[in-house]
């Protein structure tokens, strides 16, 4: 029995991608992520998950879809909201990895709706677990969170490199992360970097606005 954990990572930060992953796992298998170490990403210093993910990467076959700010900002254009885009992602990686039952950590709280929604966009029958806290409670998901996580992370520092400073950890509550977002307003090479249908993008923005109106 093949056993497939989805997870997300990045889904609140205005600054960068999306990431989803799946890990398709043998049931028999299941064991050996224990093993090793793997649960929640969150619960995981660092350095401890990426030795995980090379780890993981040998017990399962994933896929990884990366969502991008732009891709994120279209959503609006076609009246989806952030769940619903999960969902199609999340359907894409169920239909191409086949598995016979998919965990999957909901991004909302109503689990029977999403999971509704969901099996629109299914070509591939199987058993279907929505779940809040599923990174928590099964460790297929734990896995597939762990890979989320370290691409996310890997993804950041290389906008880190790309634009030659500290971007912050993308919360609004980050002052080096609102000052980015600052900057973005005035140059546009890095708006490509920023989620600009994000309420920090939007706050700063009108803020600025406002700031010039006053002047006159």
């Amino acid at each position: 029995m093949k056993i497939l954990g989805i997870d997300e990572a990045g889904r609140g930060p205005v600054i960068g991608p999306l990431v989803i992953a799946g890990a398709l796992i043998d049931k028999d298998n299941v064991k050996k992520l224990k093993q090793i170490g793997v649960k929640d990403s969150k619960l995981i210093p660092k350095e401890k998950r990426e030795d995980l993910f090379h780890e993981i990467k040998k017990l399962v076959k994933y896929k990884v879809i990366e969502i991008s700010p732009e891709e994120i900002d279209q959503r609006y254009n076609v009246n989806t909201n952030l769940n619903q885009l999960e969902a199609l992602k999340f359907a894409e990686i169920i239909n191409e990895l086949k598995p016979d039952i998919a965990i999957i950590d909901t991004p909302t709280k109503n689990t029977k709706a999403f999971k509704n929604y969901l099996k629109k966009f299914l070509t591939h029958n199987c058993r279907l677990l929505c779940e809040n806290y599923a990174d928590l409670n099964h460790v297929e998901v734990g896995a597939a969170s762990i890979i989320a996580k370290v691409i996310r992370d890997k993804r950041i520092e290389e906008i880190k490199k790309e634009v030659g400073e500290e971007i912050g950890a993308g919360y609004p509550s980050d002052e080096i992360t609102l000052k980015f977002v600052e900057k973005a307003l005035k140059d546009k090479s890095l708006r490509k970097y920023i989620r600009k249908s994000w309420y920090t993008y939007q706050k700063i923005k009108a803020e600025k606005e406002q700031t010039k109106l006053s002047g006159w």
